[in-house]
């Protein structure tokens, strides 16, 4: 529980205004989720998992689902801008919301530089923007030149300064953008599958040449959780909605169900659409000549030269278009983590549009730097979909939680079968990280770390000050176990870098106990009612400060 003083903005502070409605906020949902993923997911996905690709997509979109519908309720009980960080901070205090926001912030961080990085390899056909490697592991990315980091370094200027414009215009925009993007993911799909499907390539080389290893293994690291992950924004611009009690639900669910319906199909057409001499040394030596656009490579030896520019089109249309939501979202994270009490109170400062600028300067500054240590797309992919999976993982346990510390709060919408959906949720969420392998999950927890350090000096900070704080320690205490052991599975696995001590069969009922054990421990250890009650009330009188806010649509 935190002090009043810490969360309760004063009355000369600009507050975040209402102006999405329920279109916008769907739209600002889809908008997020069909960004630079579904330009490489599909080749990607084949390379890893074969035909059985289609299988990955639709279990990566059930298990994002899982996690969507605890959120959905989430947001619906408690309409607040920033809500992923904001719901661990009243059910669990102060500790446990400045570590989900620190890794949330980290992975929000991330998506607008691989937005960008993405767009600027399908532009590579035209201008030298990023040049072909080799890694070691044998794989081809595409980093960013000298002349793509200037582009890349602008284009975050420019999301920036819509931004600044407000989020009604954001809305707006985005609206038109969604449109676009879904009529091309639409034309795509329907050419690849109507000019040229050959239904052998479905089995001429094994529907599963890496068994249900690379099933799996493709849901973590070929972009498909990355490509679902913007279902968040229902939840995180929850507090700038007209109608939260409707609009989030819609948003989260409805924009899972559409885009994962949307992603097979275009699987689908993917692997249909190839020529058998694409993949005749195998589905992981998948290549084309133009492998910088995969998707326009298919359209234009298949002789659809017109669907090739609309693709090369899109390709800065989709990633600009969810780059700019991001932008969005990472500011209100720090604006929540701020609210909360656990960062520097200028986060949380708001123009007189409802804009929280500092935050969002903080978030395109430090992004740039993130082009040096991820200077393309495919390095950065693993990283973001590990990071925000683990910053998800807290919704579960705080809805868990939740239904226990207020079981009597209203709630419009509500997630069924009682503590089935918020299980296979956590448990969804600990298997996406682990799927990511060690090599990935090792830089993760790197940051995390940092993450600590920076606790640590926030505490220090607090006591020199003297300023009266609850950090909550006892109720956030299942952090420790929970990441410590995602670490340990991690490196014990046989992905991508582990020691290979765990494997297909033993890791996955491992992983269930674990999460098993910590979903109990998490519900052992979580405020008190009387605490979660005072951090209600802080977050309905500044619920009704913003309401006081709302500008009709």
């Amino acid at each position: 529980m935190s002090t009043s003083t810490t969360t309760e903005p004063a009355q000369d502070e600009h507050q975040l205004k209402r102006h999405v409605g329920s279109i916008g906020l769907l739209f600002a949902s889809i908008g997020s989720i069909i960004g630079s993923g579904w330009l490489f997911g599909a080749m990607n996905a084949a390379q890893t998992a074969g035909p059985a690709a289609v299988i990955s997509w639709a279990l990566g979109g059930v298990m994002i689902l899982f996690i969507g519908l605890c959120y959905a309720e989430l947001g619906t009980m408690f309409p607040l801008s920033g809500g992923v960080v904001r719901f661990p901070h009243i059910s669990f205090g102060s500790t446990a919301s400045f570590v989900t926001g620190w890794i949330t912030w980290v992975a929000c961080l991330s998506v607008a530089p691989i937005e960008v990085e993405g767009a600027l390899q399908y532009a590579t056909k035209y201008a030298p923007f990023t040049e072909k490697h080799t890694v070691t592991d044998g794989a081809t990315v595409h980093t960013l030149t000298g002349l793509g980091l200037v582009v890349a370094v602008v284009l975050m200027a420019v999301f920036v300064v819509i931004n600044y414009v407000g989020v009604r215009w954001f809305a707006r925009i985005n609206t038109i953008l969604v449109w676009w993007k879904l009529a091309i993911i639409t034309i795509v799909v329907l050419a690849f599958l109507f000019t040229s499907f050959h239904a052998g390539n479905f089995t001429s080389q094994g529907f599963k040449p890496q068994g249900w290893h690379g099933v799996f293994t493709a849901i973590a690291t070929s972009g498909i959780v990355f490509s679902f992950l913007g279902f968040r924004q229902g939840i995180e611009l929850a507090g700038e909605t007209d109608n939260p009690r409707r609009n989030v639900p819609l948003a989260v669910i409805g924009s899972v169900l559409a885009t994962g319906v949307i992603y097979v199909l275009l699987q689908v057409a993917f692997i249909g659409a190839l020529r058998p001499q694409d993949f005749a040394n195998g589905w992981g030596s998948v290549s084309f000549t133009d492998d910088f656009g995969p998707l326009a490579a298919i359209a234009s030896f298949l002789g659809l030269a017109w669907l090739a520019v609309l693709l090369y089109v899109d390709a800065v249309v989709s990633p600009a278009d969810t780059g700019l939501i991001y932008i969005t979202v990472t500011a209100r994270i720090s604006h929540a983590m701020s609210r909360n009490g656990n960062a520097p109170r200028a986060l949380s400062r708001t123009t007189d549009r409802g804009v929280p600028l500092v935050s969002m300067l903080l978030a395109f500054v430090v992004g740039l730097f993130l082009f040096l240590p991820f200077p393309s797309w495919q390095q950065l992919v693993g990283f973001i979909t590990s990071a925000t999976v683990l910053s998800f993982g807290s919704g579960p346990l705080v809805l868990a939680a939740l239904r226990r510390q207020l079981p009597d709060h209203e709630r419009t919408f509500r997630v069924p079968g009682g503590h089935v959906i918020p299980f296979l949720a956590f448990f969804s969420s600990n298997l996406i990280v682990y799927w990511t392998g060690w090599a990935t999950n090792s830089k993760l927890f790197v940051a995390v770390l940092l993450g600590v350090v920076v606790l640590g000096i926030t505490y220090v900070v607090h006591q020199r000050r003297e300023e009266p704080y609850d950090w909550s320690w006892r109720a956030g205490s299942w952090y420790l176990p929970w990441l410590a052991g995602l670490a340990l599975l991690s490196w014990l696995s046989d992905y991508d870098g582990g020691v290979g001590v765990l494997h297909f069969d033993t890791a996955i009922p491992v992983i269930l106990v674990f999460s098993a054990a910590v979903y109990w421990f998490a519900g052992r250890v979580r405020l008190s009612t009387e605490e979660v009650e005072s951090n209600v009330e802080e977050t309905r009188a500044e619920a009704e400060l913003e309401e006081a806010e709302v500008v009709p649509n």
